[in-house]
């Protein structure tokens, strides 16, 4: 795998990424995109500073991605973050997964940003309309009860019979 920073101040090259980890065994690939969004709970957003503790962030991300690395048989896995002061639309997280089938990659893809959220230290902090800034705590979504993407073909939920 190519050496890259996985947290950078620069825009993400969503190309680069996607053609690093596109590969002939594979028959799907999943890109993730996350951008900033103009609103939150807060209220209206206008920019979003992202801080970080690089040393340990680019860590954190490698042992991710490592892990996930390892789950695949056949595919690959990279991610990269931006930090520093992004606006509304700027993309902020790319993630991108190779993967024998479609729901692995959708899968990793989860499992990837998920695990940015619950142990890679970078932090946000909102700059709102009415001047108002206020830091953001990561909110990772309590795991679902799902059917491994393993599970045979008719025994799914949701599987067409034929």
């Amino acid at each position: 795998m190519t050496k890259y920073e996985r947290v950078t101040r620069s825009k993400l090259d969503i190309p680069w990424i996607l053609s690093q980890t596109r590969d002939v065994k594979s028959g799907g690939t999943v890109l993730f995109i996350g951008t900033i969004r103009d609103n939150s709970e807060a209220g209206n957003v206008d920019k979003i500073d992202y801080d970080a503790y690089v040393p340990m962030a680019e860590k954190r991300m490698l042992e991710i991605e490592d892990e996930i690395n390892r789950r695949l048989p056949v595919g690959k896995f990279m991610m990269q973050h931006r930090i520093g002061e992004l606006g509304v639309g700027d993309v902020s997280v790319v993630i991108s997964v190779s993967a024998p089938h479609r729901a692995e990659a959708f899968e990793l893809c989860r499992y990837g940003i998920e695990e940015i959220k619950r142990v890679v230290p970078i932090w946000k902090k909102e700059r709102l309309a009415d001047g108002r800034e206020k830091w953001v705590e990561g909110k990772v979504p309590v795991k679902e009860e799902a059917e491994p993407a393993s599970a045979p073909r008719g025994k799914r939920a949701g599987s067409r019979k034929k």
